[in-house]
């Protein structure tokens, strides 16, 4: 399965992963207004890959079977305070 990945110039590590390139057809526009204008970051063969770096490959393919598109938001930050308040609570 071959995809194409564009990156937001407006939001830090987040990607947009279609079928065909340039094509946005499927993409939901209130979520494109969002993203801004999509930046081609790579070409890929799904089928060639085992991993991707930042998402889950299953997934991606899923979504891209299903809807077209995915979306990669970036990971969402660690808690420290809150893994602190639950270290204390166990002691």
């Amino acid at each position: 399965m071959l995809t194409v990945i564009y990156k937001s110039p407006r939001k830090d590590q987040t990607y947009l992963y279609v079928l065909k390139r340039d094509d946005f057809s499927a993409v939901p526009k209130a979520l494109l207004e969002t993203f801004g204008k999509p930046k081609l970051v790579s070409l890929l063969d799904l089928a060639k890959r085992d991993k991707l770096a930042g998402a889950d490959i299953e997934k991606v393919q899923q979504a891209l079977t299903a809807q077209g598109f995915y979306l990669q938001m970036p990971p969402q930050p660690e808690d420290w305070l809150a893994e602190h308040k639950e270290w204390l609570g166990d002691h």
